[in-house]
């Protein structure tokens, strides 16, 4: 008898085994736009990683971030909520406070519930710490991603062109230094610190406009910060450290299911790719830094494979926000284009209200489940990924939780072709325009037209309503709005709908 049940619970571990949840990642790029990849048609740069996660899963040709800017962005893809909907949702100093509250139902919170470990990895940019400005970064923080769900975090408090350039590691720096300790202002400079002003000649990486603040591993930032030592990143080796971290984290749970939020540093400024990828390509550090994150992708597939649980691991590729060029380094990456177009066949960039802002790469592999599919023009929205997540898993979201999210899933699986009916996007002028998988709508402004610093790029602000008919005009060349009234009203009460 004892025998049998001995294998009865055998039978049983490997039938829960065969019906294992699936590991997801849900690896997030900075700044990298739609044609950055060379399957989404890149020139001059190779990226075969990515191009085997497409050739094994989907390729999206119609995803849009919710935001042309980071913090947005990624508030919107971890709450299911517009970013619109706070007014402390735009871009965050690296001293802000945490915008998430704790009470908030997030996308960890909603693997954690199911029974999954949760781990952010990289770039954050989401505040830490409960009151702006007054954070003791010598000790540990409070309102972490420890508070909203992860179970592990390593991470960088903003971007890499702001300060503290430090990584965060269970709610402390890491490796911190006592001898060296850290004090960071966004007001003004501390008494005998070189700034991208005062030192410029010292620089190895040149600002262009802005970012011209305190000097951290040769380079200018924005903010002013004191201190460090052994605990400041270098440049060169942040894809190395998020890069070990996750394959780490992947080792370490390969044997239950667990759900990780990697997000990569590149291509975002400063622009300074570890000496294997800097210099080598035709497209200068821009094109170096595409080449970086492509060996990350490498580095997560391997690590997958070498625990033997790639076939039941699904990863969602994609980026924060459309791409930009020059965003205050003296990088050449305009000059040395030569060609090569990141928004692919799109207007605008990052901050803009055009389909270069918000149009991104997205690529969805799970081997044991999803056929390869070269295209899919299906129309989505990072929004709906936390609720589609939870019928993924079988996970419920809680009355108020991820309130603008729907489920999509079948859609991200590659299972069903309906188009969401529109997805909306927000500007840097926090400009709200929506599009179908028709028409694209952009409400009369009288906001700035031109984002007004550094390089010209267009918000999409201008003083009358644009329509484009996004089947016949994918680049918004012409605006049809006095053309098409009928098809003008129908969008402006989907604006409105959109905005409530």
């Amino acid at each position: 008898m004892r025998k049998y049940w001995f294998l009865v619970g055998l039978l049983g571990s490997l039938g829960a085994a065969a019906q294992q949840k699936p590991n997801v990642i849900l690896l997030v790029a900075d700044d990298l736009g739609y044609g950055d990849l060379e399957c989404y048609g890149a020139k001059n740069v190779e990226t075969p990683n990515v191009n085997r996660l497409a050739e094994q899963g989907i390729k999206f040709t119609n995803c849009h971030a919710t935001a042309a800017t980071s913090t947005p962005s990624r508030y919107s893809l971890l709450t299911g909520e517009y970013a619109w909907r706070r007014k402390d949702t735009d871009v965050a100093a690296g001293n802000a406070a945490s915008i998430i509250r704790p009470e908030q139902f997030t996308m960890a919170d909603l693997f954690k519930n199911a029974g999954y470990t949760t781990g952010a990895i990289g770039k954050w940019h989401l505040g830490l710490g409960e009151v702006t400005g007054q954070q003791d970064w010598n000790a540990p923080l409070k309102n972490t991603p420890r508070d909203l769900g992860f179970d592990y975090h390593y991470i960088q408090a903003a971007t890499a062109d702001r300060v503290p350039c430090v990584y965060l590691e269970q709610d402390t720096v890491a490796n911190f230094d006592p001898s060296a300790p850290i004090f960071v202002s966004y007001r003004e400079n501390f008494p005998g610190e070189p700034t991208g002003l005062t030192h410029r000649d010292s620089l190895k990486l040149d600002w262009s406009h802005g970012h011209n603040q305190s000097i951290v591993d040769g380079i200018s930032r924005i903010g002013y910060m004191k201190g460090g030592g052994s605990a400041l990143w270098k440049d060169e080796n942040i894809a190395d450290s998020i890069a070990a971290h996750s394959v780490r984290f992947i080792r370490e749970h390969a044997s239950e299911p667990f759900f990780l939020y990697l997000c990569t540093n590149d291509v975002h400024v400063p622009r300074w790719p570890h000496e294997r990828f800097r210099g080598k390509n035709p497209m200068g550090l821009r094109g170096d830094a595409i080449a970086q994150f492509d060996w990350t992708v490498g580095q997560v597939l391997d690590a997958l494979e070498d625990a033997g649980i790639a076939e039941n691991t699904l990863i969602i590729l994609t980026s924060d926000n459309g791409p930009v060029l020059d965003d205050g380094y003296a990088d050449q990456a305009i000059e040395l284009l030569n060609g090569h177009s990141p928004t692919g066949p799109f207007r605008g960039a990052k901050y803009s209200g055009y389909e270069g802002g918000t149009m991104v790469p997205m690529i969805v592999r799970w081997p044991a489940e999803i056929a390869p599919q070269p295209e899919n023009p299906t129309l989505l929205s990072h929004i709906d990924l936390l609720r589609s997540f939870g019928s993924l898993i079988g996970a419920e979201v809680p009355d108020g939780g991820a309130v603008d999210s729907q489920d999509y899933m079948a859609q991200f699986l590659g299972r069903s072709t309906e188009s969401r009916p529109w997805v909306s996007e927000l500007n840097h002028t926090r400009t709200l325009s929506v599009r179908t998988p028709h028409w694209k709508y952009l409400p009369a402004s009288k906001l700035t037209p031109i984002v007004n610093w550094g390089p010209e790029i267009e918000n999409g602000n201008q003083p009358e309503e644009q329509l484009f008919n996004l089947l016949a005009d994918p680049s918004e060349t012409t605006n049809v709005a006095a053309s098409n009234p009928a098809i003008l009203n129908s969008l402006r009460l989907i604006h409105r709908r959109a905005s409530e």
